[in-house]
């Protein structure tokens, strides 16, 4: 492999398909990963997560040595930092990865060198490592290109979204957001927009907390509509008739590592302004809690007319339909709440995107609905959509399955 042109540090559900993108166009890159495992599955032209056309990228990129990875960075011309950002106690942003990314390549920085963050994180961090960077190398201050360029992409279409949605691009000067953008020239089709780092980090935020609040509403009205005894899908189907309504639909909570994170870091900074979007994150974790109690109500109800012990099926544990990823997922959440309760009742938990999981035993989504009495379904894989179930099953529909 030549000497690469860019250093991606982290590898994960965003990293690694960007890295394959860019290596795509032809630009040798360098990825990085703490994990051995993850870096010798790429080398050998493989992947560790579940990403539609992402396998046939990486092992393009890796046959034609456009992408090669390890456990170090390299000098390059470009940084990007593509790294978690989880929460410390009390919902406070902990942005030590970053930090230690940025910490990594410090010493192999050069002047002209371009250093962008993609990772979600709190307003002001952009500022933070170029703080830092300058610390450490006083020498560069003025010469370097520091900027933040958050993702906008679906799990389950991330190949696409990332070469055709628009990305919102924001240098800590104007000379850093210009290179920034000729960079993501290279790959993006979608537009680029230009702004400052600190707008470009609210700009994240506050995208994942406007789905997060819309969210809320839907999972509110499905609560009021149980009380009320209304079919809460149709209730929704006949209200977005109205030409400016476009209600989302309820689910079992909200999961993922952006809608149900990154609230927190505008709500941790800005308690008193963040009314809504605070409250917004009490409704959706608490609809987790409400469906947890109500599949432990459905057992206890069949125990009393029926004078038997139910067999139950969790229907999902991912955090939204059709993926393998159950990164704060409430269907994961509700599994484990039901099985902290469990009563030698018989439990098959289903998940179809994933092979085995290290805390539950998992069952085939058919063989599970044959079995079981009762059947709540947690997550809306297309797979339960076309499952028969008979007039003897008991069927708790978080997430719509079959309205």
């Amino acid at each position: 492999m030549n000497n690469p042109e860019v250093v991606m540090i982290g590898l994960g559900y965003i990293g690694l398909p960007t890295a394959a993108l860019i290596a795509q166009n032809e630009i040798f890159v360098h990825g990085v990963d703490i994990n051995p495992k993850v870096v010798e599955t790429i080398n050998k032209g493989e992947i560790h997560i579940v990403e539609p056309d992402l396998d046939i990228a990486v092992a393009n990129a890796v046959k034609k040595g456009y992408l090669k990875t390890s456990i170090s960075p390299v000098q390059a011309n470009t940084y990007l930092i593509v790294v978690p950002t989880p929460f410390k106690a009390k919902n406070e942003p902990d942005i030590s990865f970053v930090e230690s990314a940025t910490k990594a390549i410090i010493p192999l920085l050069k002047e002209n060198d371009l250093y962008i963050i993609e990772s979600t994180s709190p307003i002001g961090t952009t500022e933070k490592m170029m703080e830092l960077i300058f610390s450490e190398r006083p020498e560069l201050k003025g010469k370097l290109h520091i900027a933040y360029c958050p993702e906008r992409v679906l799990p389950g279409n991330v190949m696409y979204e990332l070469v055709h949605n628009d990305r919102v691009i924001g240098g800590v000067d104007e000379k850093s957001t210009q290179k920034a953008i000729t960079f993501y020239c290279q790959f993006i089709k979608g537009d680029l927009h230009k702004t400052n780092a600190r707008t470009a980090e609210m700009c994240k935020l506050v995208e994942n907390s406007s789905r997060d609040v819309q969210i809320a509403f839907a999972n509110e009205l499905s609560l009021i509509c149980d009380k009320a005894d209304i079919n809460v899908w149709e209730l929704i189907e006949l209200a977005n008739k109205h030409p400016r309504v476009n209600i989302l639909q309820p689910g079992c909570g909200v999961g993922g590592h952006c809608i149900a994170v990154d609230p927190y870091f505008i709500v941790s900074d800005y308690p008193m302004e963040s009314q809504i979007i605070g409250k917004a994150r009490e409704i959706n974790n608490y609809k987790s809690f409400w469906c947890a109690e109500k599949v432990q109500t459905a057992k206890l109800q069949f125990e009393l007319k029926h004078g038997r012990k139910p067999s139950i099926a969790l229907m999902g544990l991912a955090f939204k339909p059709n993926i393998d990823d159950l990164r704060e997922s409430p269907a994961k959440y509700i599994a484990q709440k039901v099985l902290q309760n469990a009563n030698n009742e018989e439990y098959y938990i289903v998940e179809p995107n994933i092979n085995s999981h290290k805390v539950f035993k998992l069952t085939d989504y058919k063989t599970a609905a044959e079995k079981a009495d009762i059947i709540a379904f947690l997550v809306a894989h297309d797979e339960f959509k076309g499952l028969n179930i008979g007039d003897n099953k008991e069927v708790l529909d978080f997430c719509g399955v079959i309205k």
